[in-house]
C-alpha cells in the first residue's frame, strides 16, 4: 500500500471514528506496556555503559527516566498494590538514578556498575512493594539488540 493510500486510510478511519462530532477517545497505554519499554531501556542502558558509550547511555537513562514519569502519571496506582506506583518510582530510583548520571558524566565505569545495580535493585524493590515479586529485572549478559551497534563512534 503506497504511502498516500495509508494516509487517506487513517484520514477515513479516523473521520469514521467522529461521526458524532466527538475526537476518538486518547489512548492510554498500560503499566506493562510502560515497563516493558522500561525493561528494553534499563537493558539498553547497561549495554551503552558497558561499551563506554557514554552519549547512548546518557540518552537511555533520559528514556527511561521518561518511562518512570510516564508510568508515575498514568498508573499511579494499580490493581492489587498495596503501595503507590507514583510515590515507590520517586522514593526508590531518585537516588540510583541520579548516581548513574553522576558515573555517565564522569565516564566511570566502576561507578556505572555500581549504580546500574544500584538502579536494578530498586527496579526489583518496588516489584516486590507492589506485589509483583514475581517479576525480576537482572543484568543483561547479552544483547537482545542485533540490530544496533552500542560501540562509541566519533562525534
Amino acid at each position: 500500500m503506497s504511502a498516500a493510500r495509508a494516509a487517506l486510510l487513517c484520514l477515513a478511519l479516523v473521520a469514521a471514528a467522529c461521526r458524532d462530532g466527538e475526537p476518538p477517545a486518547a489512548y492510554t497505554p498500560g503499566l506493562g506496556e510502560i515497563m516493558t519499554l522500561n525493561q528494553m531501556r534499563h537493558a539498553k542502558l547497561w549495554l551503552a555503559g558497558e561499551a563506554r558509550n557514554w552519549p547512548l547511555a546518557a540518552y537511555e537513562l533520559d528514556e527511561l527516566q521518561e518511562g518512570f514519569s510516564d508510568a508515575a502519571t498514568f498508573h499511579p496506582t494499580h490493581k492489587g498494590s498495596p503501595v503507590s506506583i507514583a510515590q515507590s518510582i520517586a522514593a526508590l530510583t531518585s537516588g540510583p538514578v541520579s548516581a548513574l548520571r553522576t558515573a555517565i558524566e564522569a565516564k566511570d565505569e566502576a561507578r556505572f556498575s555500581a549504580a546500574f545495580d544500584a538502579l536494578t535493585d530498586a527496579c526489583n524493590d518496588c516489584h516486590r512493594a507492589a506485589n509483583f515479586g514475581f517479576n525480576v529485572v537482572t543484568r543483561p549478559t547479552a544483547s537482545a539488540f542485533l540490530n544496533q551497534d552500542f560501540a562509541p563512534k566519533a562525534p
